[in-house]
């Protein structure tokens, strides 16, 4: 099987004793041969760039979903503080009138 794929590629002196130069068929199929092997490596690099370029984009995203169901999280925690916060402060604001209305009770009482 060997000596007839052999017999196709024609006279490689490379391969045979008994070559001089190498015939035209066989430097095409050489040619072939090498281009199909350089074309794989390189292709294989160029899918592999490409899948650590892709693993890294989608742990990006991921970092970039995490990170805005964080800042909603706080948004919320912020508007619940707002909210108690302003309560409060009105609180604060009825107790300051209450206890002014209470001191000029105390003051028209003491005039009279």
């Amino acid at each position: 099987m060997l000596p007839f794929l052999l017999a196709l590629w024609g006279c490689m002196p490379e391969l045979s004793r008994g070559c001089t130069d190498m015939s035209n068929a066989s430097s095409a199929y050489l040619g072939i041969i090498a281009g199909t092997i350089i074309g794989m490596v390189v292709s294989w690099w160029i899918y592999n760039r490409q899948k650590k370029t892709s693993d890294s984009q989608d742990q990006i995203l991921h970092r970039i979903k995490e990170l805005d169901e964080n800042h909603d999280r706080i948004l919320k925690k912020l508007a619940e503080f707002d909210d108690k916060h302003e309560s409060s402060l009105n609180a604060v604001g009825e107790l300051n009138r209450k206890v002014d209305s209470l001191l000029k009770q105390g003051d028209e009482s003491n005039l009279k």
